[in-house]
């Protein structure tokens, strides 16, 4: 029986892919929608697969699967997302994940996709991988370090960042954006992956270090 773990904050979504991937007769899943129950669950159960959403509020995909692989150093972990994944690819890579499959991907896909990682073999979107020529893989610097001219929020990035200095919650912040709370949590995964870290506090702390919030609330 292959033992499937899926992540994902919208409970709708979590309880789907468990019904798809569950008509397979060898395949058995569990769905959990708060990252530390996952963790809490993870110390305790045995998984073969992880399957797990990108972005989700507080902590993103990239952070969970380290958390993971920290607990579970065989782990094989699948992020799982409706967003474009180019841009994240290496950090993907660098954090060990086993494969990466769309949310518009069809049942044979994802089946697919578990079953390939099962056999330890590595699974991409084809788009993905004629991309991947066009990625720079260099450090940004000798030492793989950060500078501040290495980072560069995009106008939106810069209003949801300021919010959180603020002490807003995602959901204030998309209504004060008029947009949605989902759209607000895939912003704030790419201001995360910019800025290296891996929680809103984290990124707040790098922000002010690095000069990044206004200067009302520097």
């Amino acid at each position: 029986m292959i033992n499937v773990l899926i992540v994902d904050d919208h409970p709708s979504v979590g309880q789907g892919t468990k019904t798809i991937i569950e008509t397979e007769t060898d395949i058995k899943a569990r769905v959990v929608t708060v990252v530390n129950e996952a963790m809490e669950i993870i110390k305790n159960d045995n998984f073969e697969i992880y399957l797990i959403d990108l972005y989700m509020p507080e902590i993103n995909g990239i952070e969970l699967t380290k958390m993971i692989l920290k607990v579970d150093p065989e782990a094989r972990v699948l992020i799982y997302s409706g967003f474009d994944l180019i841009a994240h690819y290496n950090f993907l890579i660098e954090a060990g994940v086993a494969g990466l499959i769309s949310k518009t991907a069809t049942k044979e896909q994802l089946i697919i996709a578990i079953r390939c990682a099962m056999r330890d073999e590595a699974v991409i979107p084809l788009q993905l991988l004629t991309q991947l020529r066009r990625i720079n893989t260099e450090p940004s610097s000798s030492e793989g370090k950060q500078n501040l001219g290495d980072i560069s929020l995009s106008s939106k990035e810069q209003q949801i960042l300021d919010g959180i200095a603020n002490g807003l919650t995602n959901k204030v912040i998309a209504i004060d954006l008029r947009m949605s709370q989902r759209t607000i949590e895939y912003h704030l995964t790419k201001i995360f992956l910019k800025l290296g870290v891996g929680s809103r506090t984290e990124a707040l702390l790098k922000a002010k270090e690095f000069g990044l919030l206004s200067k009302q609330l520097m």
